[in-house]
């Protein structure tokens, strides 16, 4: 039966995050329901990354089985016709039997945005964290380096996560900002459940003057969540490349020199 990979986008506001919900609600039963419309059978989806209520994805890559014939176009606009606003496919390959999704997975890359401004902005609510207070960048930066590597996360690891290890390679961590926006990008193997935005929380602990810089090595070292800073908001947080090297044609890894999100 032919393997079709498609890439997504979806704005994460209000929705219950991407796994099956027993409601019917969630962002992989919205998709799946507009693939059966199109294949004419039941279609069941595995994606690179479960995103959490809230979280959006600029690139999710999922994969299903269909025996279907479909061109390109229909997995595409014929899908995006049965989805609603705030999701969308933007392109479909088909993949060879043994392509998967989640474990052919060899990077993931998200940003997290964080809007720095005295006042509020109403058009970035729920697409970026806001922070009033000032915030060193240059400082948060140096701190994330201490992230890069071999590592054990456990100290920004939730106590609902469910994976088998916490330890996980970080490739890179690059704090940047452009006007009002800050950008941390992180490149990893793979994520923990709610890592990043624990992580985030300690970064701005040291951004805000309030812990060194040397004291977010100190937290991963240690081991221990109740050390880290607090779980900062879902809003800012995007999937934003997933690498699966040449087991895929499509454009899921776009270089961003910048280290912001939209370039």
């Amino acid at each position: 039966m032919p393997r079709i990979a498609l890439h997504l986008s979806y704005d994460g506001q209000g929705s219950v995050g991407w796994q099956t919900q027993p409601g019917g609600i969630a962002l992989q039963d919205q998709l799946e329901k507009a693939l059966a419309q199109i294949a004419g059978h039941e279609v069941s989806t595995i994606c690179a990354g479960r995103t959490d209520a809230g979280v959006h994805a600029v690139t999710q890559l999922v994969h299903f089985d269909s025996a279907a014939a479909r061109s390109p176009e229909a997995w595409v606009r014929g899908v995006n016709s049965h989805l609603p606003a705030n999701i969308a496919v933007q392109a479909a390959v088909t993949a060879t039997d043994e392509f998967h999704a989640r474990f052919a997975a060899r990077r993931r890359r998200y940003h997290y945005l964080i809007y720095r401004s005295r006042n509020r902005n109403p058009l970035l609510d729920g697409r970026a964290a806001f922070v009033y207070q000032p915030l060193d960048v240059a400082r948060m930066d140096d701190a994330a380096q201490l992230l890069v590597g071999e590592r054990d996360f456990s100290a920004f690891r939730s106590s609902q996560c469910q994976a088998r290890t916490p330890v996980r390679v970080m490739h890179s961590v690059q704090v940047s900002q452009y006007r009002e926006l800050i950008s941390i990008e992180f490149v990893a193997n793979a994520f923990l459940h709610h890592m990043i935005r624990n992580i985030v929380g300690s970064l701005f602990q040291v951004g805000a003057g309030r812990k060194p810089v040397t004291w977010l090595g100190e937290v991963l070292e240690s081991g221990d969540r109740t050390q880290a800073g607090g779980t900062f908001s879902a809003s800012g947080l995007y999937l934003s490349g997933v690498d699966y090297g040449a087991a895929l044609a499509l454009p899921l890894w776009p270089e961003a020199p910048s280290g912001l999100l939209w370039h």
